[in-house]
């Protein structure tokens, strides 16, 4: 960090393409970092004096994403990685960015679990409620009035939630639950 800062003060391009990751050497060169310090000399020097500051500490976290768009967060503590977030272990989300790739994990996997923990305390409350009434109302389906249409049918549940069942293939399925 002192070793940017440095750089970043000076407005050095060869200090600064040395520092950066092989990949972003690759992908900027070393004539793209020469423009991108030429362009961004003043807002170069303002992150020097920012790490200049007592008390900056730099926090070292690594992101392993995985094809299927989930990943992972490690932090560095102590000189060792420790899991931040992974899949099944989510942080709580500190943007709304993240608070929507955590709803996205859970649809994603189908995962009960993970939504509700994604959810506002209102909304957790108002869907647990709903489900909770839908279960207790399904508690004995023989004795629920079910009006038959060929192969489609409906039954009001005693809770006030509708349900629309459709037969596919001689397979009752469940079509709309309201």
């Amino acid at each position: 960090m002192a070793a940017y800062a440095d750089a970043a003060r000076r407005g050095d391009a060869d200090a600064i393409y040395a520092l950066l990751s092989r990949r972003a050497q690759t992908d900027l060169g070393r004539a793209g970092t020469r423009q991108k310090v030429l362009d961004a000399r003043r807002e170069l020097a303002l992150q020097a004096d920012f790490f200049a500051r007592p008390g900056v500490e730099p926090e070292v976290v690594a992101v392993v994403r995985y094809d299927d768009g989930e990943q992972a967060e490690l932090g560095l503590e102590s000189g060792v990685f420790l899991v931040g977030s992974a899949s099944a272990l989510p942080a709580a989300a500190r943007t709304p960015a993240e608070a929507l790739a955590g709803l996205r994990q859970a649809l994603a996997r189908r995962s009960y679990v993970a939504l509700v923990r994604v959810l506002s305390a209102e909304t957790r409350g108002a869907l647990e409620s709903d489900v909770g009434s839908i279960v207790e109302s399904l508690e004995d389906p023989e004795t629920l009035d079910v009006q038959v249409s060929g192969d489609d049918a409906e039954v009001e549940l005693p809770s006030g939630h509708s349900v629309r069942l459709k037969r596919e293939a001689g397979v009752w399925r469940v079509e709309d639950l309201k």
